[in-house]
Parts: structure tokens; C-alpha cells; sequence
């Protein structure tokens, strides 16, 4: 199992609270992220692309999590 498809399985795990955390928090570590590469203090820029992907997983899981929901 790869390092991706077991922060899925983390993410799927967890309650819609959690998942929501983790979605702000994410938020948050990409604007930090672009701040520091604006300022020209990143050194890892490929941690962007990282970070955006783990957004678009958690909002991915919290959109299936709510269609299971109501169907």
C-alpha cells in the first residue's frame, strides 16, 4: 500500500469533524507555505503541490462521506 492510499484510509476513518480539522489546518499550512515562497524562504516548493492534493483528498472523502449520507 502506498504512503497516499494509506492517508485515505487515515482520512476515511475519521468523523466529519476530524475530517474538517484537518481540512482547516491544511488550509493553513498552504497559505503559510505560499507565504514563505512569495518571501522567497521555501526551500521545498514541491510541499505545495503536496498540500494541495492532501486538500483535494480530505474534500473528496468529506464529499463521499456526505452522498453515503443521503443515499
Amino acid at each position: 500500500m502506498t504512503k497516499n492510499a494509506k492517508y485515505v484510509e487515515d482520512l476515511r476513518s475519521k468523523s466529519a469533524a476530524e475530517l474538517n480539522e484537518e481540512l482547516v489546518a491544511a488550509k493553513k499550512e498552504l497559505f503559510n507555505l505560499r507565504f514563505q515562497n512569495a518571501t522567497n524562504q521555501l526551500d521545498n516548493t514541491s510541499r505545495i503541490k503536496d498540500v494541495r492534493r492532501n486538500i483535494a483528498r480530505i474534500q473528496t472523502v468529506i464529499a463521499q462521506a456526505a452522498a453515503e449520507k443521503e443515499a
